[in-house]
């Protein structure tokens, strides 16, 4: 029976130890920072859908205070006591009515509220001078274009994406030869972004937290209505937020946003470098 017992312990830990090893690849980044709450908005509009988001858990929160008193109330008041009696009551219709119409007025209010919020957020059009970059999603990375000097993308069809044409880019449209890209979303502070967001294999999400940012990019399918304005310059993450397959835990791009100089320097250094590139001359050696 000992030896059962020692090779039934042996096993446990063999498989515990195998376990360990093969999951240790797996492990995602530790969070340092908001492990309590959401991450600092980032964004114009994550600052509002953080008002909307903070109304509804204060909201909630009173609700439910308010109901447990009650309920303790009644628990005492109407307990169960010698000599006393339980009677049946009916109820008041009339408190029924109002206790079912005050949440459902107050469910429909932000129901309203949330999706005018929400078209507000992504739906209307932005600035006239938003930058447009091009994300492609894959199996299992992020890639991003830029425009190159007139400021515009070239145009592109998801039908053309394939694996040597990873945006779908018309190359008869002569814009699209000035396009640069990108492994880094370098953006500028305080300035408009629109995103056109497309996915060469599988349903991959688009899932910036601290602009409250989320899109799933389809494939066949070219999403260019998601637009924000960064508002605090530091260095962020975008994430895939959908299983998209085994390395999906570790589908991540690094986000960069700077002030309009250091993005002007660091666009102008891109361009020039894609026009050598395109002209076949070597990039001047830096001193």
């Amino acid at each position: 029976m000992s030896q059962f017992v020692s090779n039934k312990k042996s096993f446990i830990a063999a498989l515990v130890t195998l376990f360990l090893a093969l999951g240790a690849s797996a492990y995602g980044a530790a969070r340092t920072s908001g492990l309590w709450w959401m991450p600092d908005a980032a964004s114009k509009s994550g600052v509002e859908i953080d008002q909307l988001t903070y109304f509804i858990y204060y909201l909630t929160g009173g609700v439910f205070i308010l109901t447990q008193v009650v309920y303790i109330y009644f628990l005492v008041r109407y307990r169960a006591r010698r000599g006393v009696r339980a009677t049946y009551s009916h109820g008041d219709n009339r408190l029924e009515l109002v206790w079912t119409a005050i949440p459902t007025a107050i469910f429909i209010g932000l129901w309203g509220y949330s999706n005018h919020l929400w078209w507000d957020v992504i739906h209307t059009e932005p600035p006239p001078d938003t930058m447009e970059i091009a994300v492609t999603a894959y199996q299992f990375g992020f890639t991003f274009q830029y425009p190159g000097p007139t400021g515009k993308l070239g145009r592109s069809d998801v039908k053309l994406i394939s694996t040597d044409n990873i945006f779908g880019n018309d190359r008869t449209d002569p814009a699209t030869k000035e396009d640069f890209q990108s492994g880094v979303l370098e953006l500028a502070v305080n300035k408009a972004v629109r995103i056109r967001l497309n996915s060469k294999d599988v349903i991959h999400g688009f899932y910036i937290p601290q602009f409250r940012i989320y899109q799933d990019a389809v494939p066949g399918r070219t999403i260019d209505w998601v637009w924000f304005i960064p508002t605090k310059t530091g260095s962020y993450q975008l994430a895939c937020s959908q299983l998209c397959g085994s390395g999906h835990y570790n589908m991540k791009a690094d986000i960069a946003v700077v002030s309009q100089a250091e993005f002007d320097k660091w666009y102008q250094e891109k361009v020039a470098a894609a026009t050598n590139a395109t002209a076949g001359t070597p990039p001047a050696q830096s001193k």
